[in-house]
């Protein structure tokens, strides 16, 4: 019987952002089932929308016996601290050395991100992949699949023999990503042989708001890629947009072609590479100030449904701490209606509305623990929960969420604001309903998000606005203070720094 290694191992590191990731962030991830060891990973991730949930489907659909390893995931933060990827590596590879103790392998895949920076490993994920080459030997396939947003390198497509990136932004194909790595490494197995393999990186960068699948230029982009992707001896056609926060060479949008020859594999690498050349200029796309997109969402309209404004740049999904206070004070100050913002990742606010108890009056200095900059407010509590759901959007369908205790408080006659304790991305209309908001009845939602929120909050929506308020997920990468990247890439589309 064939028998397949699986297991992850997964966080978008922000070189810049306040907050280092933890192991702690690893074992109590909101949004996200908490970090697993072999004797729970496959029962805890089969109904999650997680891509190793999309790899085990396979695999036992196929008849393969499946070695569990280990699996986790922490918010996007910044760099993993040394103690966390060591001790979360060891898992992995302990786990694999146990697996192998137990019978021969005939394959690993690999659940993994692809942007992690760790202490004393700018490319973690080829580190990962190096140690677990070292483990199983060259005769041993590995898959993986990775998020799109992955800056992948030449040492990731060394160590593995085929990588599968998302196609979405928002990520709702995470599953058939992990589904679609697995049933190549099963290729691998059975036909006893690997495909060949070119890695070709991108000269540009392109702002996180513009990487956005749904809309061009991206989506022109993306149909390209699987009109090529579809060509005759091509496995995967692997394109990652990239995360420009990470100070490393290898950070940027590459490509990697797998095909029966390194013919095939070149020329639909060359071919992707040149028509996303064609497109750099259509991706520079702009945010409004906070104060203009406040203004905007205010004013009289004949749509229905809600005015979405998307607070980009303290997006948890980016490294962001979901707690800056900059578009909060902006609809305060223009006395905005019908308006609620979420999630306010504050830990001693949802514990003093906690010990306050529903239908008090209390005086918080709400947010700003990442930036020093909390937000002085007089806060009603309306309702409180244990911050306890399930998602059921396109991108989480399934996944746990687990955010701790939570408020929805009246910080103004026309705001309210969801406090959490631990930060999730608003990509998920039940963060708002599991304490009792219909997204789809108010007038203004603002979440902390760049482009995840579109996928089930765009399709209610009278109108999307995204909005920069002040955060460490800048809309324009370019002004942050890069030391290690490489020579002539260019930060903004267009433009050389």
């Amino acid at each position: 019987m064939t028998r397949i290694a699986i297991g992850g191992f997964l966080h978008e590191s922000h070189s810049f952002a306040p907050l280092p990731t933890t192991w702690g962030d690893f074992v109590k991830p909101g949004g996200f089932p908490p970090l697993q060891k072999a004797s729970t990973m496959l029962d805890a991730l089969r109904p999650t929308s997680c891509p190793a949930a999309g790899a085990i489907m396979v695999a036992e659909e196929s008849g393969v016996q499946v070695a569990p390893l280990a699996w986790c995931f922490a918010n996007p933060a910044g760099p993993v601290t040394a103690e966390a990827f060591e001790r979360i590596a060891a898992l992995l590879v302990a786990a694999l050395s146990d697996a192998l103790e137990d019978g021969p392998l005939d394959g690993v895949y690999l659940d993994l991100h692809g942007a992690m920076v760790a202490v004393g490993f700018d490319d973690a994920e080829g580190e990962v992949l190096r140690r677990v080459r070292a483990v199983v030997g060259p005769e041993v396939p590995i898959a993986a699949s990775l998020d799109p947003h992955a800056n992948k390198t030449a040492a990731m497509v060394h160590y593995a023999d085929v990588l599968v990136p998302f196609r979405t932004y928002p990520h709702v194909d995470m599953k058939p990503a992990g589904a679609q790595a697995a049933r190549l490494l099963l290729r691998m197995i059975h036909e006893g042989r690997r495909p060949a393999k070119i890695f070709r990186e991108i000269d540009y960068w392109t702002p996180l708001p513009g990487q956005c699948t749904m809309v061009a230029p991206m989506a022109d982009v993306m149909a390209e890629r699987a009109r090529l992707g579809a060509a005759p001896g091509v496995w995967e056609l692997g394109f990652c947009f990239g995360f420009p926060y990470a100070d490393f060479p290898g950070c940027g949008m590459a490509i990697a072609s797998f095909a029966d020859t390194p013919g095939q594999a070149a020329q639909a690498a060359e071919a992707l590479a040149a028509f996303i050349a064609s497109k750099e200029h259509e991706f520079a796309l702009g945010v409004l100030p906070a104060a203009e997109g406040v203004a905007r969402a205010m004013a009289p309209r004949q749509a229905k449904g809600p005015v979405i404004l998307a607070d980009t740049q303290d997006n948890p999904g980016g490294g962001g701490h979901g707690d800056t206070t900059g578009l909060l004070a902006e609809l305060i100050r223009q006395e905005a209606q019908g308006a609620v913002l979420a999630p306010m990742n504050d830990a001693e606010a949802a514990a003093a509305c906690h010990a306050a108890g529903q239908g008090a009056t209390i005086t918080l200095a709400l947010g700003g623990k990442s930036d020093g900059a909390p937000l002085s407010v007089s806060a009603t509590i309306e309702r409180l929960s244990d911050g306890r759901f399930t998602l059921t959007g396109p991108m989480g369908a399934g996944n746990p969420a687990n955010l701790g205790p939570c408020a929805l408080v009246r910080v103004a006659p026309g705001v309210r604001v969801i406090i959490v304790t631990r930060k999730m991305q608003a990509h998920d209309q039940a963060l708002f309903r599991h304490i009792g908001v219909e997204p789809a009845d108010q007038r203004i939602v603002a979440v902390k998000s760049s482009v995840h929120f579109r996928a089930d909050f765009q399709p209610i929506a009278a109108e999307v606005i995204v909005v920069a308020a002040p955060g460490p997920v800048v809309a324009d990468p370019a002004v942050l203070p890069f030391t290690n990247i490489r020579p002539g890439l260019r930060l903004r589309p267009g433009a050389n720094r």
